[in-house]
């Protein structure tokens, strides 16, 4: 018999639409309704580009996860790929930036909410500074405590929730395409100078990725991973939901941007997109806005309802994901063996309960959709860039394992998925990066602090990870002295920054994946640790 990771506690009761709607809605969310404005008026027209750049990344991001997924359908399967890979350093930190990315994205959810509820509650939201007020921000915590009630029923009720509120998060977005090619204008593409507008170039194409929310709309693709212990029939069901919700989402979002600029009314294009006013509706709810810019009124109401739905689904699947992101890290023996604990429903409850009480400490520093946008993107963008190295050594290391899916072309996707990710981070710029440095050395100080002295502690096989301190010391570094800021030198100027960092990547993604990686002896080791026996073919009967 086989020997493979498996969890205890959990119950499979998500099927292959639930699966996909975990991720569709996570995909989903705040995005959408808020993000289409902001790149336009970073770029004007040219955000289309941006859209289709971001769809190309996360496609090949989700790919690698389909794989990984469907070989080993494990909850919270981001934190642990790199465990099984690498050891426990690289476990350790990888993990760390999986429940980092899951735990910020709540709060971000109510703070677009909060936009939208300011159409009729002016105390909750200040549209001068784009901040949340002081009792926007008791709601908040309000909203996030509602989350953690509907988490605690079970996955069984859960996924029935969602199922709903999902089918109403996609079908809303299709109709406000629908509707709003009624009021399309082709001449818009041209507002500002042309579809790059004046003193825009590719340099700024590259930054709004991250920038303007564009990356933090398509992330979640990956929630089917981190449920994957509570998916039916996993090896088939979970390939196939990573890839049905990331075409979903990207088809619908580049559709979504066209729509935008189309349907603004070209009185208030005079200077462009960026010269829309940022206390307008146009610019505070988007989509909303421009309804009732247009007059389509009662299509405007829809649309402040979903405001408050689409970023209430998102919210709530990542409560799910934060809680099977800790009871993976419990798994792993880095948390506390609590996070693991599972009620009679099969909830992790203790996880779920500090889903809610760490979303409330990243509320504090910052108090805008905004601001937050960019943390998240560079925490889960770091999570996504432990899949490809993850792939590149289970498929050095363990090359006749079983495979529900095979991405084709892996040896060359998995080094460009992983630059992809670099890129990625790069572009948020120095100020989001070092602050996202300071999250990420305090993390290592209270796991470290927990693991000192605990005989069962996992080894942490540090001769093997001393790639993980260059590649973010690295690309801190390289933020630093490059392009993009606010707090960087640009001693390291555009485009050599960008061959810079494709480099850099390059180096550590050879050196990580071919000279420092888990021999199959220790991958078996890890498995063996957190396994059950299957009845599948030993890896010896796969290559005969």
């Amino acid at each position: 018999m086989a020997i493979r990771p498996a969890d205890t506690g959990l119950k499979r009761e998500i099927g292959l639409i639930g699966a996909t709607w975990a991720s569709e809605t996570s995909i989903i969310g705040s995005g959408w309704l808020l993000a289409s404005y902001t790149a336009a008026a970073l770029i004007g027209s040219a955000a289309i580009i941006d859209w289709l750049l971001g769809g190309v990344a996360v496609i090949i991001l989700g790919l690698i996860h389909a794989e990984l997924g469907g070989m080993y359908p494990v909850a919270g399967g981001t934190a642990r790929f790199p465990h099984l890979a690498f050891g426990g350093a690289a476990g350790i930190s990888f993990g760390f930036f999986s429940w980092l990315q899951a735990v910020t994205v709540a709060p971000i959810e109510c703070y677009a909410v909060m936009r939208y509820l300011e159409y009729y509650w002016h105390w909750v939201y200040n549209p001068a500074n784009g901040d949340v007020t002081h009792d926007g921000f008791g709601l908040t915590i309000a909203l996030m405590a509602l989350f953690t009630v509907v988490n605690l029923f079970g996955i069984k009720w859960f996924n029935r929730i969602l199922s709903v509120i999902t089918w109403w998060k996609v079908i809303i977005p299709v109709a406000t395409i629908i509707i709003l090619f009624t009021k399309f204008h082709s001449a818009n593409f041209s507002a500002g100078g042309g579809f790059f507008p004046t003193g825009v170039g590719w340099k700024d194409v590259f930054g709004t990725l991250p920038g303007a929310g564009i990356v933090f709309a398509y992330l979640g693709f990956e929630q089917a991973d981190q449920l994957a212990a509570e998916v039916k029939n996993p090896q088939r069901n979970l390939p196939l939901a990573i890839i049905l919700s990331v075409l979903i989402g990207v088809v619908v979002y580049c559709l979504l941007q066209v729509v935008f600029i189309g349907a603004t009314p070209a009185s208030l294009l005079t200077h462009g997109f960026a010269g829309i006013p940022s206390t307008s509706q146009i610019a505070i709810a988007p989509f909303a806005g421009l309804s009732a810019a247009v007059g389509l009124g009662v299509w405007a109401t829809f649309l402040r309802v979903d405001g408050f739905i689409s970023p209430s689904g998102t919210g709530l699947a990542y409560f799910a994901s934060t809680s099977r992101v800790g009871y993976g890290l419990a798994r792993n023996k880095y948390y506390p063996s609590i996070f693991q604990a599972t009620d009679r429903n099969g909830v992790p409850w203790f996880s779920v309960l500090m889903a809610f009480v760490f979303g409330l400490v990243f509320l504090l520093p910052f108090p805008s959709w905004q601001t937050l946008v960019g943390l998240v993107t560079s925490a889960s963008v770091l999570m996504y860039a432990g899949a490809p190295l993850s792939m590149g050594v289970f498929r050095r290391v363990l090359p006749h394992a079983e495979r529900p899916y095979k991405l084709p072309g892996a040896v060359v996707l998995g080094p460009i998925g992983f630059i992809i990710a670099s890129l990625i981070i790069y572009w948020s710029g120095f100020e989001t990066i070092w602050k996202l440095g300071v999250a990420i050395i305090l993390g290592y100080l209270f796991i470290l602090m927990y693991q000192a002295d605990k005989p069962d502690a996992p080894k942490m096989r540090w001769a093997k990870s001393w790639w993980i301190l260059v590649y973010e010391l690295g690309l801190g570094i390289i933020s630093w002295q490059g392009a993009y800021g606010p707090d960087n030198t640009n001693r390291l100027q555009y485009p050599w920054d960008i061959l810079t960092v494709t480099l850099f990547s390059l180096a550590v993604y050879i050196a990580a994946v071919y000279f420092l990686a888990s021999t199959r002896e220790e991958i078996e080791e890890l498995m063996a640790d957190q396994s059950a026996p299957t009845e599948e073919p030993t890896e010896e009967a796969a290559a005969a």
